[in-house]
């Protein structure tokens, strides 16, 4: 069984490099977590100041050691600037060995490939390392980029949970999204 114990490996794809986010990565993650549209249907209101984005990463790397959830940075090898986030925000090693993915990607960075590169190799850690069948998504039903990211990483589209979700405006609903092992080997040997 997959153990995290605080250790996030680096993952690497062309153009990225998936690492563990660092305290000194808080001005670099604060430019994305402080963007509306970037938070605009994330469970997180837009941040106010760079320490606001060290507390969230000393939290996330907290969380890792817990094996509650683990989180890359997205960096960019060229410049080694980091752009966004990924991981697994819960995973489930018993009975179903399901894991939940979450994933941000700074405004300037849409529509060039990247998040679909990162999770290329982040798909592979959750299938081949952590064991897991069954990936899922929870998005916000208004989110239509997102939902159309999913589908075209051969995601399903469940269904929508009703009020799934507190947040501090109250109760929200989300779409479910999944791809599970088998279908996910199926598409990476097409």
């Amino acid at each position: 069984m997959y153990k995290c114990k605080g250790r996030i490996p680096e993952l690497e794809t062309g153009r990225l490099r998936l690492r563990k986010m660092r305290r000194r990565d808080a001005a670099q993650m604060f430019a994305c977590w402080s963007d509306r549209e970037v938070t605009r249907y994330m469970n997180l209101a837009p941040m106010i100041g760079a320490t606001e984005a060290a507390d969230m990463i000393g939290l996330l790397n907290q969380m890792a050691g817990e094996e509650d959830a683990i989180r890359w940075g997205i960096e960019l090898k060229e410049t080694g600037r980091l752009i966004g986030s990924c991981g697994f925000n819960t995973w489930q090693l018993e009975g179903a060995f399901r894991g939940e993915i979450g994933y941000e990607l700074g405004r300037d960075y849409w529509r060039h490939g990247y998040m679909s590169e990162a999770f290329s190799v982040l798909l592979s850690f959750g299938y081949e390392t952590m064991g897991l069948n069954r990936i899922e998504a929870l998005v916000d039903p208004r989110n239509a980029p997102s939902g159309g990211f999913l589908e075209n990483m051969g995601f399903t589209k469940e269904g929508l949970l009703r009020q799934i979700q507190h947040t501090s405006t109250g109760y929200k609903d989300m779409l479910m999204y999944s791809l599970l092992y088998d279908e996910w080997l199926r598409a990476r040997n097409k």
